[in-house]
This record gives structure tokens, sequence and C-alpha cells, in this order.
């Protein structure tokens, strides 16, 4: 029983998020507090998953698309995007506190991500470039794209239902919080209740097997840049509807890292096929865990992402079977070497 549990894909995930959260818990006493304030909850807890709800987004995307054997480097070239047109549309609109311009902002930013979406899975697909040379070129170009579209300047914007997205509360919690749930709901119904998550799965395991099967291969993994464009694009409007602003030169940088470690932390493998969606929101939730934990103990900001880099190695070598079979294998040879010395002989 306990051998299975150890090897449950969401064992260790959780196991190194438990070891963070204690952490902070014996670092700071009140860090499991929580205060309600004009019917709003608040602290840290709440705080970790309202910043870790963009990245765990655009996370949920990425799972699909490595699922299928790819990688998406431009998603945080679309956050930034989606933000950017979204709050130009909002600026430039005669009524700032109008719903119907928020609602028109936003479906502008969920069209273009879904159009950036189908830019990058054409490319796989159609063209038959290299996912990560394909993304590559929207990581680079939907940079300038959003600078083009702010002007090289931070677009701001002063309208609260659009500020609601980021920042406003649903049942005493943020509203960016039940917009991941949604998400996640969807992409596991999809993936689980349909059979899509098997073709997924087929696809990335071995696509040409899937197609002389019958699968749709282009079409599978079109859906899934599509979809992770979505994703990005949502998590695009949350980052810029929290802080009523959009900067096209920092908004979603490195988000694309940040969301591959999420979903290798989660346990699903790079070279594609069976895929966790659970696993990657854990691992998202570990990310940004590990941030709030940097910045709480004091680490000064130019040695921050080096911290952050050897806890991911740590994390990652720790779910490695083969790494923990290697180092048990090498304390039992120092500490019973009469014992591997018989088993030699044997």
């Amino acid at each position: 029983m306990g051998g299975k549990l150890v090897r449950h894909h969401l064992f260790w995930p959780l196991c190194v998020l438990g070891a963070l959260l204690l952490f902070n818990l014996l670092y700071s006493p009140d860090f499991f507090s929580l205060v309600l304030r004009d019917g709003n909850l608040y602290g840290s807890l709440i705080d970790i998953l309202n910043f870790g709800a963009p990245l765990m987004l655009v996370s949920i995307g990425m799972t699909l698309v490595i699922a299928t054997g790819g990688i998406d480097l431009s998603v945080g070239s679309i956050v930034a995007i989606s933000g950017a047109i979204a709050c130009l549309s909002i600026s430039k609109g005669t009524d700032q506190s109008s719903m119907l311009l928020v609602l028109t902002a936003v479906g502008a930013a969920v069209l273009l991500s879904l159009v950036l979406g189908l830019w990058n899975g054409a490319l796989v697909t159609v063209t038959r470039i290299q996912p990560i040379i394909a993304t590559l070129i929207l990581m680079v170009a939907g940079r300038g794209i959003a600078q083009l579209i702010t002007s090289g300047q931070i677009i701001t914007v002063s309208n609260p239902n659009y500020e609601y997205i980021g920042a406003g509360s649903l049942a005493s919690l943020p509203f960016s919080i039940f917009i991941v749930a949604g998400m996640l709901v969807l992409a596991t119904l999809l993936t689980r209740r349909t059979a899509l998550g098997l073709f997924i799965e087929s696809v990335g395991s071995n696509a040409n097997a899937s197609r002389l099967a019958g699968i749709r291969s282009r079409t599978v993994i079109l859906a899934v840049y599509v979809f992770c464009g979505l994703c990005a694009g949502i998590a695009g409007l949350i980052l810029s509807a929290n802080v009523s602003s959009a900067d096209g030169n920092n908004a979603g940088l490195w988000y694309e890292l940040d969301a591959i470690l999420a979903v290798v932390i989660g346990g699903t493998s790079l070279n594609g096929g069976r895929f966790y969606l659970m696993g990657t929101v854990i691992g998202a939730l570990i990310i940004q865990t590990l941030t709030t934990t940097i910045y709480m103990i004091g680490v000064p900001p130019e040695i921050t992402l080096v911290v952050k880099a050897f806890v991911v190695l740590a994390v990652c070598l720790i779910q490695s079977d083969t790494f923990r079979k290697t180092l048990a294998l090498r304390w039992k040879k120092r500490h019973y070497p009469a014992e591997q010395e018989v088993t030699r002989h044997a």
C-alpha cells in the first residue's frame, strides 16, 4: 500500500507543496491566518491562489500541448498581447465604465488569442515546422506586437467591471480562482469524459501510428494549440485587470518557462503521452508558493532566479524514480557492503 502511494503521480508534488507550506508556517506563524474584511478573505494563502491563477491557466493549456509531444514558447507573448488589446480597447472607449465596452474588449482579446493559437497549430501541422521553432517565432514577434499595440507605453484603464476580472471577489474568494476552476473543469471534461484525452495521449505517444489507426492527428494537435492560446489569453486578461494596466514589455515575461516547469513537476513527460492536469495545477502552486517564500524570507532580487532554479531542480530530482533508486543503492552499498558482496557472488 505504501509503495503504491509513493508511486502515485501526485505524491511527490503534494509532498513538496506541503514542505514549502510548512516552512512558511515555521518562518511566519501567521502564514495560514485568514482575515475576513468587507466580506472578502485576505491572507498569504489567498494571495498564492490569486497571483498564481494566470500561471495555472497557462500551465493547463501547456499540459495538453506537451501531451501531444509539442511545446508552446509563445504563451508569455500571447498573455501580453491579450492584456494589451483589451486595455487599448477600453482606453479608446467613450464611456470608461461601460459594461458593453468591457465585453467587447474581452471578446476581442479572446478572439485574438484563439487566432494566435491557431497560427501556432497551423505552423506545426500544415508547414510541419518543429513546435519549438514554430512557437519561438510568435514568442519573439508577439512581444513586439504587444509593444506596438501599446506604443511602447503602459496603458492604464479605470473600469470597475474590467478590474473585477483580476481583482474582484466572489463568495469571499478572488474571482480569478473561479476562472481557473472553470477552465480546469472544462479541460477535464473534454479530456476525461470524451475520447479527446485518449486521442491526445495516442498522438503524443506515436503520431504516425495514431494517424494510421484513423485518428486525425493534425486536427488534435491544432485543437490543443488553440486551447493553449485561449488559456494564455484569459491569463493575460486576469493579469492586466489585476493592475488595471497593460505592459507589452513585461506582462507574461518568462511565463512559458514557469508553465513548462509546472507541467513537468506535475508528472507529465516532455516526450508526450500520458498527462495529469491536477498535477500541473499543483506544480503551478508549488512555483507560486516558492516565489512567495523567496520574497518573504528576503532573498536579494539579484539571486532570486538562481534560488528558484535550484529548488525546482531539487523537486525534479526528487520526483525521478531513477535518481531515487540510484541514491538508495549507493546508501545501501555504503552501509551494508558485506551484503552487497554476498549478493554479487551469488
